[in-house]
């Protein structure tokens, strides 16, 4: 599936509001900015009245290097005015919001995936019981008002978006937090309509996932140094691709 050219028809549809979704970005920055480059350059003559809407499906911080990065750019975006921005909160979020909170959480967080996070402050990750009040000093308020705004769910039209996926069955209304942050086989593996395309990140694969009942966007960019976003319009889907 070729970058910028993929093409997908079928019945769902944004009403006509055009719509990008972003997959994990991990602290990758500069595939994040030559996505929105991308993005910029694509949306270009979209007429003045509605705003293109960009839709963030959560990972913005670990594994990659530019953690602080990611999250000031997507700050600088909002700022900018010249798309809607939402932003999800993923499961690696969640991970840093108990961090945030509870010493004692520290060392899982940060063997797991918090270290790289951490140097993009400038802690040291093996700083020891030091290493939490080291991060709270250092930690800008505006990224902590960002965590503390981080969406669960947003839906357009026939798509609903999502960190990891819901729980095949339940119905949207009542899906817990644990499950859009964390689920992964149970949904992925099914064929249920589940009311709405749900559109999601959380678990890599080499090329976006697109299926009738779920369109997967992760595509790993902290090894393959592939960020992709699918671009959705009325009926129409379509993908483009950052790398850095």
């Amino acid at each position: 599936m070729s970058e910028d050219t993929a093409r997908v028809r079928g019945s769902p549809t944004t009403g006509g509001r055009l719509v990008y979704a972003i997959g994990d970005t991990h602290g990758c920055l500069p595939a994040l900015l030559d996505l929105l480059a991308r993005i910029e350059a694509d949306a270009v003559g979209v007429g003045a009245g509605e705003r293109p809407l960009l839709v963030f499906l959560g990972d913005y911080m670990d594994r990659g290097p530019d953690s602080r990065g990611v999250i000031e750019a997507i700050l600088e975006l909002e700022a900018g005015g010249r798309f809607e921005v939402v932003c999800l909160k993923g499961n690696h979020e969640d991970a840093m919001i108990r961090f945030l909170a509870d010493p004692a959480y520290a060392p899982a967080w940060i063997e797991n995936w918090g270290e790289a996070t951490l140097r993009s402050y400038g802690v040291d990750p093996w700083g020891g019981e030091a290493t939490q009040a080291r991060f709270l000093e250092v930690f800008p308020a505006s990224h902590r008002a960002f965590l503390s705004r981080l969406q669960l769910t947003f839906s357009v039209g026939d798509y609903l978006f999502v960190h990891a996926g819901v729980r095949p069955g339940t119905p949207i209304e009542v899906q817990s937090e644990r499950d859009l942050l964390w689920i992964r086989w149970e949904f992925l593996e099914s064929r249920d309509d589940f009311g709405k395309v749900v559109v999601h990140g959380h678990t890599p694969s080499e090329r976006p996932d697109a299926r009738p009942n779920r369109i997967g966007v992760d595509t790993g960019v902290y090894f393959s140094g592939v960020l992709t976003a699918v671009r959705l319009q009325g009926e129409s889907q379509a993908f483009l691709q950052g790398r850095g």
